[in-house]
């Protein structure tokens, strides 16, 4: 038998990697105990996706296990052993402002979580594959160090500059910058992946995600830009823009999109904890004032939206991931969606769940 084990399999990533492998594996083991409702309150819940998978999928099983309990892991572990051939671990806690509160809550999960899993896979399933969702945080707030130009609704970076035409790569620094407790964490995480793939040999990759989105998403205010922004748009629930006059860029990768990466890399792991920028780069991208346009656009309303100076500490002013590498090694891999779309299916799905 061959099992997918997918950590975060309530939540936007997990959930769509669920549905996805349901259908090359023989059985997805999905590991998940809603903690994002502790996070962000009841309306973040992940507990409606979970009941979905269930009952979308006859070959999906839940374990409603913490990453933090290593007697809980090495049970399911041991229950499928070998017959785990991929691990795709996207649970976390994914908010800076969140981590800033509990230190020790979001470096348990992210960090200490991240090498209970990896040790997990050493000792039970060693020829696995290893997938792990990182974050751009890792990289600080470098990329604010960049030439940046303020045009009429975003900032850009100066056509000289080599980042450009496609946009930031992994050759960039994660050092003597301010992460954020969050991103602190997930480069703790980011690099273990890393080193039980160079150092233990084990088949891990590491992709750091842009803003990850999909109709999927349970946005809330600290996490979850387009959806938590759609939602805003929907209800007319208040929104509020942080800092750099609202111009400031995110790339955004739908959850297809990456857990179609994951696949790629599945059919051909490369040796040595190899590491990938994952976002939507310069084909999906836009500012908080071009994302307010558009979701007003769909949605056919103005949005109640308000401004506030102060921005988040770490906040990148202009990122776009360059995903380049990953295409150089894996050349079959296109992203689908686009912002329009994506922004489009997240209303139709939203205005579902209201609906039910």
């Amino acid at each position: 038998m061959k099992v997918a084990l997918i950590t975060g399999a309530g939540g936007l990533i997990g959930s769509e990697a669920a549905a996805f492998f349901s259908e090359k594996f023989d059985l997805v083991v999905g590991v998940d105990n809603d903690m994002r409702r502790y996070f962000f309150g009841e309306a973040a819940s992940t507990d409606w996706n979970r009941q979905r998978l269930q009952a979308d999928y006859a070959n999906y099983r839940h374990h409603a296990a913490d990453i933090r309990d290593v007697p809980a892991l090495t049970a399911i572990f041991r229950e499928y052993g070998t017959d785990i051939a991929l691990v795709v671990h996207t649970a976390a806690q994914p908010s800076h402002d969140w981590a800033a509160r509990e230190p020790f809550t979001d470096f348990s999960i992210n960090a200490t979580g991240t090498l209970n899993l990896l040790e997990m896979t050493r000792q039970h399933c060693p020829e696995a594959v290893f997938i792990f969702t990182s974050t751009n945080k890792v990289y600080g707030d470098n990329p604010n160090l960049l030439p940046l130009v303020e045009l009429e609704t975003r900032w850009e970076i100066d056509p000289r500059h080599a980042y450009f035409e496609n946009g930031i790569d992994e050759q960039m620094s994660i050092d003597h910058t301010t992460h954020s407790v969050f991103g602190a964490s997930k480069v703790a995480a980011d690099v273990l992946v890393q080193e039980y793939g160079r150092y233990f040999g084990l088949q891990t990759a590491v992709f750091r995600g842009g803003c990850l989105t999909g109709p999927r998403h349970a946005g809330a205010q600290l996490h979850g830009f387009l959806s938590y922004l759609m939602k805003c748009a929907i209800t007319g629930q208040p929104y509020t823009v942080f800092g750099y006059k609202g111009k400031q860029v995110r790339d955004n990768i739908h959850a297809h999109d990456l857990v179609n990466m994951f696949w790629h890399f599945y059919q051909a792991p490369r040796p040595g904890g190899q590491v990938y920028n994952a976002g939507g780069g310069r084909f999906a991208n836009c500012s908080m004032q071009e994302a307010i346009a558009l979701c007003e656009t769909i949605v056919g309303k103005p949005m109640n939206h308000t401004y506030s100076g102060q921005n988040r500490v770490g906040d990148h002013i202009w990122y776009v991931s360059d995903v380049g590498h990953f295409q150089r090694h894996y050349p079959g891999w296109q992203p689908q969606y686009d912002l329009v779309s994506t922004l489009t299916q997240i209303f139709n799905e939203l205005r579902l769940r209201q609906a039910v």
